[in-house]
């Protein structure tokens, strides 16, 4: 049924099918863009991509060197062909800052390349267990002398501030020098969107009692970012070591001479710590945070930090871990997924998840709709104080959706496209501020975060607040139309559909605005029962009226929602139905994707969609609609996507499994779960699509597994697919950690921490306690 068009063919893979590493066999140019994502390293506070640790001489095109702070960006005017008023005046780009991973080795005057001389016994991998990237082989200069090279870098998870490599050396036919040169590299740029692709200025730098420094601020964004280094070597007593410092411009070298012994190691061990103005520090104290940071790393050591990134990880897979009996292509991708997804999300409450996560520059470290849509449910049910962090940032950026509201005419708040300081960064109003539906997917968010944990507390504090304000946006967005008997109607709006911006009566954002106001109605009423302090302390606050719940509850209950007798589906929009038909497969594949090469009033005129839309509304909301429901949208909407977008796949495929047609589903799976590592977008190399690495774990649970929490009510429906012998999962949920395992003749479920867990397995109401504690179902 699924055509090339519309579902990549399958690549042959660039890495092994190994469970728990990602391993590059042997280095080649035409490869090492695309690695350089695969092999990026971070813990959500940072991010380094998987660059060489040497200078790199090949092809510029071939390599994207970054190293990236979340939240840290730079800013620019945006400039409009024509004035156009109220539009964003200024975006934000995540910018490339300091190198700090770089070291040099030299063989006498011979500098190791692995570009020149001979390379043996290459390998490098990611470690998906320990969370670390190593690289081993063993290089013959031009002139004969070989030597062994072995090298381990962490981003520490344990301590976010915190970044190691172990560089160690060992010559294998030769006594004489070889020189070690570390640096601190400020002299870098962005390699996308900033028009100055150089916008740090240097404050500081220098070496002070062997530790360098160095301190910048963006020239825009007024932000200060410091970065120390200490470097350490061993295999050599100090008083035979030649030690140099070099500051050349805005680069500070450290340069070891050693009187080399053949088979004797030789160990550099360099820590590097950083902070920044947004850390809540004050500028002045950020290098002295800096050098105590790196003088603890220093003290720990690299084993020390290395062990605490295996336990760390240890917790995370304890909970996080997908296990597939069959397919050890798709095992290692989820795990390679669930990684780069920890390693990229922020976990303060003041970052988020960018499109690219930190390994990437494109789409400008943006952080999306994404988020609530496709991260945060993976979280939700196995980490959910992580997931309760990403909605914290939506709490801490109310304020410029208010804003942004205001700058619409609206009331309440209305939350950017994309961002990353809280306002909205896209200056394409018909892809970016037309997409209101983004207020609904955070309300959905935290009632699925609320319902999931229990978390009053936060409801109370900061999500009745958020749901509040959102609710008085669609008030003010949406009207009463005569011509529609008086229901209540929203224009000139986008649902996640790009490919049809400023329509009227969008299904998916009628249907999500209704849930927004309905829920915000439910949390005032349990709010007014529960905790009337509260409530009259966000009353207070906001000037909430008692006028405006009866109003939210009016527009609710009259909202039109789109259906077509004669098709007995929902129209995408009111305008949908009536444009022209086009068969996608007719298409040239070089044309596609059409955003690329399409002028957009070509794109909009015709039935034809980047992504999932209705069929999203039907997982969002489907308890609002019948399975024979879902089949006519499904049969009617999938021959019409392109699935231009990342995000479509997954959603198609959950929505396949659970209309019975599992094929479909079990295709569409797979262009999420090895998107990035076979690159089957052939754009890798701009970083990883963290959002599809997140719906890869939907398709499995909430598509293959059938779960669904409808009104509180823990729902599964699972099914195997015939490739595979099994696959097991665990959810938390309302304190009760659940461990479910489907085979192909029979379904367990076990509970493995909690007093007890309810749920429906089908139809069936199954009840788990410490007496009863799991149950084998045929």
């Amino acid at each position: 049924m699924l055509t090339y068009h519309r579902l990549k063919s399958e690549k042959p893979p660039l890495y092994d099918y190994e469970p728990w590493r990602i391993t590059e066999q042997e280095f080649e140019v035409e490869n090492n863009h695309h690695n350089e994502t695969i092999f990026s390293l971070g813990n959500g506070y940072m991010g380094l991509r998987g660059t060489l640790e040497e200078d790199y001489t090949g092809s510029s095109d071939s390599t994207t060197p970054g190293f990236y702070i979340n939240g840290i960006y730079e800013e620019e005017e945006i400039i409009y062909g024509e004035f156009a008023p109220k539009q964003p005046q200024n975006y934000q780009t995540m910018i490339n800052l300091m190198d700090w991973k770089t070291i040099n080795l030299y063989i006498e005057d011979e500098k190791f390349n692995m570009l020149e001389g001979k390379v043996e016994g290459y390998e490098r991998y990611l470690d998906l267990k320990k969370g670390l990237l190593k690289r081993s082989l063993v290089w013959t200069s031009p002139n004969g002398k070989k030597i062994n090279i072995e090298i381990e870098r962490i981003i520490s998870l344990a301590h976010k501030h915190i970044g190691t490599i172990k560089y160690a050396v060992t010559p294998l036919n030769f006594n004489g020098k070889i020189k070690i040169e570390s640096s601190l590299i400020g002299d870098v740029q962005n390699s996308h969107h900033l028009r100055d692709r150089s916008p740090l200025l240097i404050e500081q730098k220098g070496i002070d009692s062997q530790f360098s420094y160095l301190m910048v601020t963006t020239k825009n964004s007024d932000i200060s970012i410091g970065s120390t280094i200490y470097n350490k070597l061993m295999g050599i007593e100090e008083k035979f070591l030649l030690r140099e410092e070099n500051i050349e411009g805005k680069n500070i070298k450290e340069v070891y001479e050693i009187d080399a012994k053949q088979d004797k190691t030789y160990r550099l061990e360099k820590y590097a710590a950083f902070y920044t103005s947004r850390d809540e520090i004050k500028k002045e104290e950020i290098l002295a945070q800096c050098y105590q940071s790196a003088k603890r790393a220093k003290a720990m050591g690299f084993d020390e930090i290395k062990a605490s990134q295996i336990e760390y990880l240890k917790d995370y897979w304890q909970y996080s871990d997908v296990k597939i009996e069959g397919d050890e292509a798709l095992q290692q991708a989820f795990r390679f997924n669930a990684l780069q997804i920890l390693q990229s999300t922020g976990k303060d409450g003041k970052t988020n998840i960018a499109a690219k996560g930190l390994t990437g520059e494109y789409y400008e470290g943006h952080y999306f709709w994404d988020t609530e849509t496709y991260i945060i449910p993976f979280f939700l049910y196995s980490h959910p104080e992580i997931a309760k962090q990403l909605l914290n940032y939506r709490y801490e950026i109310l304020d410029s959706a208010r804003d942004n509201a205001e700058r619409m005419k609206l009331k309440g708040a209305l939350y950017p496209w994309r961002t990353i300081n809280g306002e909205e960064a896209s200056g394409n109003f018909l892809g970016s501020t037309v997409q209101y539906h983004i207020n609904a997917d955070i309300a959905f968010a935290i009632k699925n975060y609320v319902q999931a944990t229990g978390d009053k507390d936060f409801l109370y504090n900061k999500g009745a607040e958020i749901l509040f304000e959102t609710a008085r946006m669609w008030l003010s967005l949406g009207h009463y139309e005569e011509l529609k008997e008086g229901q209540f109607c929203i224009n000139e709006a986008c649902g996640p559909d790009e490919y049809k911006p400023a329509v009227n009566n969008n299904c998916y954002t009628n249907y999500m605005a209704k849930f927004n106001l309905e829920y915000a109605v439910e949390v005032y009423q349990e709010l007014k029962e529960e905790n009337r302090d509260k409530l009259n302390k966000i009353k207070k606050a906001i000037n909430l009226l008692p006028d405006e719940i009866r109003e939210w509850q009016e527009s609710a209950e009259k909202m039109f929602l789109p259906y077509n007798e004669e098709l007995g589906i929902n129209p995408q929009d009111d305008s949908f139905l009536y444009k022209e038909e086009i068969d996608i497969e007719s298409i040239p594949i070089d044309e596609l994707p059409l955003v690329k090469n399409w002028h957009p009033l070509t794109i909009w005129k015709y039935q034809i969609l980047k992504q999932a839309d209705v069929i999203l509304l039907m997982l969002f909301m489907g308890d609002k609609f019948s399975l024979e429901q879902k089949k006519r949208n499904y049969d009617y909407y999938e021959p019409k996507t392109t699935h231009d977008s990342s995000l479509s796949p997954s959603i198609y495929s959950i929505i396949a499994s659970e209309i019975g047609y599992h094929d479909d589903a079990y295709d569409y799976f797979k262009q999420t779960a090895r998107l990035d590592l076979d690159d089957y977008n052939e754009n890798a190399y701009q970083g990883l699509h963290t959002a599809c690495m997140g719906s890869n774990w939907m398709v499995l649970v909430q598509g293959f597994a059938g779960m669904r929490t409808y009104e509180g009510e823990l729902i599964f429906k699972p099914y195997l697919p015939k490739q595979w012998d099994g696959y097991e999962f665990k959810i938390k949920y309302r304190g009760a950690l659940l461990k479910v395992h489907v085979k192909e003749d029979e379904i367990e479920y076990n509970l493995l921490e909690g007093d007890s867990i309810q749920f429906k397995h089908k139809d069936r109401e199954i009840k788990l306690d410490n007496d009863n504690d799991h149950i084998l179902l045929n």
